[in-house]
């Protein structure tokens, strides 16, 4: 018998056919095919391999795809949101009952800040980051910037991430940094995104960054010290 209880011969064909079974998960999830990316990751886990494996080479090597995608030209709604539908899906059967990512990159707020009440961009970052292994601690729509200062002292957290579909929340994006240093967190990142803020650069928000996407927000997480987003 194997060390996962499956008859030797058996689990040396479920070893043998893993990594072209990763290789079809990382297709699976970024084309959105949830209920066969379920079906891999089951044959994955029978065979015995770890479910940080999973993450790291099929979860992270799907959402480096979507990056590529995600260009002017290329970009997709619907395909990022039902990629992320699917991502969702392996992450939760992986980790039941919300328990915990393994090797969390540290904790990111996200949020949408009071008097914007659209959230689908920021539904697209909670699912990149959370893809990504980061911690995300979601504020929701139409919060109140105390609301985001106390999520992100209570959290630890290492950046905000507040995505803005309508400008009039601009002057609310403003007031985060001072807010922050005002609360004893200067040294918290403040990343801004969405329909609205990416048109403005990084001095006229008072952020730290401003990407076009969520994968620009990964990456300039990811950009970070270690020791300040507290992942290897």
């Amino acid at each position: 018998m194997s060390l996962v209880g499956i008859p030797t011969g058996v689990a040396v064909s479920l070893k043998q056919r893993m990594p072209s079974h990763l290789e079809s998960l990382v297709q699976a999830l970024t084309e959105g095919e949830r209920e066969q990316s379920l079906q891999l990751v089951a044959d994955l886990t029978s065979g015995g391999m770890p479910a940080v494996d999973i993450v790291t080479g099929g979860i992270e090597k799907a959402m480096a795809a979507l990056d590529k995608r995600c260009t002017a030209e290329q970009f997709n709604l619907l395909e990022i949101m039902l990629a992320g539908r699917a991502v969702m899906a392996v992450i939760h059967r992986l980790f039941p009952d919300d328990a915990a990512l393994p090797a969390v990159r540290g904790s990111v707020v996200v949020a949408v800040l009071e008097g914007d009440i659209h959230d689908i961009g920021k539904a697209i970052l909670k699912i990149v980051l959370t893809g990504n292994r980061f911690r995300v601690i979601d504020c929701g729509k139409d919060v109140s910037v105390a609301a985001v200062i106390s999520a992100a002292a209570q959290s630890g957290a290492a950046a905000v991430c507040v995505s803005g579909l309508i400008s009039s929340v601009i002057p609310q994006v403003r007031a985060l940094k001072p807010a922050l240093a005002r609360a004893g967190l200067a040294h918290v990142r403040v990343l801004a995104g969405g329909a609205a803020l990416k048109q403005c650069t990084e001095t006229a928000l008072n952020v730290d960054h401003v990407g076009q996407t969520a994968f620009d927000a990964v990456a300039y997480l990811e950009s970070m010290a270690p020791a300040v987003v507290g992942y290897e």
